[in-house]
């Protein structure tokens, strides 16, 4: 991807499409995967409902098969974070190093903190959302005449503040379903867990909203050059 403004010599633009596209499949499953274990949540919340309404119309082994269900979508959902969040890490150090490129003063902090704000505790709650609005800005072609140019920065926005959501009520979801030891105190957890999910939900599709604008951004200013042609 060649483009025209200067920058050091031991970078180089790279494409994040490929990225990106494998990104869109995770992100997908994974929203899959959260809406099932949704789907799961809630009827395990139905079989405590039973159970607490009239505890001999449950049986045991329809108590096992609700948990081994809940067992096999957590792992699942944990495999799935897994290896999105490493494609996602690589993928943002990517269009990082890419934001320099078209953009050398653009940035607060070196790229490697694309990477490592990711893991500081508290931290990767604000870090990665600076360097991600950052990004943007250098990513964003100026106007004809050279003047700033907008463009509306509501994807990212949106993602963040779900996805920061979503960990907030998991982290609520995770103690409620570890001190549950009561069919009142599991109902809640499962209620707590279904808001959880679905949130996850609703922030994989829009971390993958935000993925392909990024990436469409830098695209067309690689291709394009710095300024927009209208």
């Amino acid at each position: 991807m060649p483009y025209p403004a200067p920058h050091p010599t031991t970078d180089v633009l790279r494409s994040p499409r490929g990225l990106a596209v494998a990104l869109t499949a995770l992100l997908s499953v994974a929203a899959a995967v959260n809406l099932f274990s949704a789907g799961i949540s809630g009827y395990v919340f139905s079989l405590m409902q039973s159970l607490i309404a009239d505890p001999s119309n449950v049986g045991d082994s329809t108590l096992e098969r609700g948990d081994v269900m809940a067992g096999a979508v957590g792992v699942l959902q944990f495999v799935m974070l897994l290896a999105t969040a490493v494609v996602f890490v690589i993928w943002f150090h990517r269009v990082r190093v890419n934001g320099e490129i078209f953009r050398p003063d653009g940035f607060s902090q070196t790229r490697g903190w694309a990477i490592g704000s990711w893991f500081i505790p508290v931290g990767n709650l604000f870090l990665p959302f600076r360097i991600a609005k950052q990004i943007w800005a250098a990513s964003t072609q100026f106007a004809p005449d050279g003047s700033h140019r907008a463009v509306s920065t509501a994807p990212l926005n949106a993602w963040w503040a779900l996805w920061v959501g979503s960990l907030v009520f998991d982290r609520a979801f995770s103690r409620m379903y570890e001190r549950a030891e009561t069919p009142e105190a599991l109902r809640a957890a499962c209620a707590m867990g279904i808001v959880t999910d679905l949130l996850t939900v609703g922030a994989a599709v829009l971390a993958l909203v935000f993925v392909r604008r990024l990436t469409a951004l830098q695209t067309t200013k690689a291709e394009q050059g710095p300024y927009a042609a209208v």
